[in-house]
């Protein structure tokens, strides 16, 4: 293998050539205290300090209110509730990777020296083709009595740059903590792809058990919306290409429209969105879900001709310190 060096980029030195995102965790130090202590340092950051912004969003959208409730908020105090608590789940993940593993934070997506935005755009439009036609066409060709068209142009102008914003970071984040700490992380136990593609999912789909969806749409939602194409789909291209660039920009893809077009009674996500479902069909979901899936992988592997992936997960190359 060739070995290059530069400069300061990873925080080391040194790059090996055609490393895989995974492998970049042995570029900084890696020991399994190190490990454990950045994940304290994130779950405080986004469970502790993270949920006192969201309570913040309530005692400032309602304070006339003596008790904290949720329901009482408008859409867009909902959707800050929601969101609120990500930047700073952001910051736990970038202060883990820097400061407890020193290397940079662009290691939890590429092993290479700049992000790939058109992969990202490439995995916004293999997500969003099927999401729309399959998942929401589909599903009002079948239920429109489901559908009521609500449109405020007022409403939208002042909601749409916050849900970009907010959304972008949320998505992100998550694909930087499960797709790639987490990854990373369990590959110090072993580098097997079928290893890390589970416990990527299993991990990415527990705290997600606590969405509303889950109650309405039971263990089909569970199975379809969080552990399958989230949890494991995603999972697994991102250890095909190398990089999450992929991930990340089907992960936008999947919630921006979710929140800024269309919108479930119920769902986790409260937003002013043009269209409100008034009823989600979990076995619709689960089904349009498996068809997606080969649509979503044959427009990225095959109508886009994506950059030159790198070897799957491999061990050699360990030039980071403990």
């Amino acid at each position: 293998m060739k070995i290059k060096a530069i400069k300061g980029h990873l925080g080391i030195g040194t790059e090996v050539k055609d490393a895989t995102y995974v492998e970049a965790a042995r570029w900084g130090k890696y020991r399994g205290w190190r490990y454990v202590l950045g994940l304290v340092i994130i779950l405080f950051a986004w469970l502790v300090v993270g949920t006192g912004a969201s309570v913040l969003v309530v005692i400032i959208g309602q304070p006339d209110y003596f008790v904290l409730d949720y329901l009482v908020l408008d859409p867009f105090e909902k959707f800050l509730f929601v969101m609120a608590g990500f930047p700073f789940f952001l910051a736990g993940v970038l202060i883990a990777v820097t400061l407890i593993h020193r290397r940079h934070p662009l290691t939890l997506i590429t092993a290479r020296k700049k992000i790939s935005w058109r992969r990202i755009g490439q995995g916004f439009v293999a997500w969003s083709v099927p999401a729309c036609l399959i998942g929401v066409l589909g599903q009002y060709l079948f239920y429109p009595d489901t559908f009521t068209f609500n449109f405020d142009l007022a409403t939208s102008a002042l909601f749409v740059p916050l849900a970009l914003v907010f959304t972008a970071i949320q998505t992100t984040t998550e694909e930087l903590f499960f797709r790639g700490y987490i990854v990373q992380g369990a590959s110090m136990i072993s580098t097997n792809r079928v290893f890390l593609a589970l416990v990527a999912a299993m991990v990415f789909t527990l705290p997600h058990l606590l969405n509303p969806e889950v109650s309405a749409g039971g263990w089909l939602t569970v199975f379809s919306n969080y552990f399958l194409v989230p949890g494991l789909l995603w999972t697994v291209v991102s250890l095909i290409d190398g990089t999450t660039e992929l991930a990340i920009g089907a992960h936008f893809a999947n919630n921006i429209g979710s929140i800024l077009l269309f919108n479930i009674t119920g769902s986790a996500v409260t937003t002013p969105a043009p269209f409100t479902i008034s009823e989600y069909h979990a076995t619709y979901g689960a089904l349009s879900v498996l068809v997606a899936i080969p649509v979503f992988l044959a427009i990225a592997y095959k109508v886009f001709k994506h950059d030159e992936a790198s070897e799957p997960v491999f061990q050699s190359g360990r030039i980071g310190r403990r």
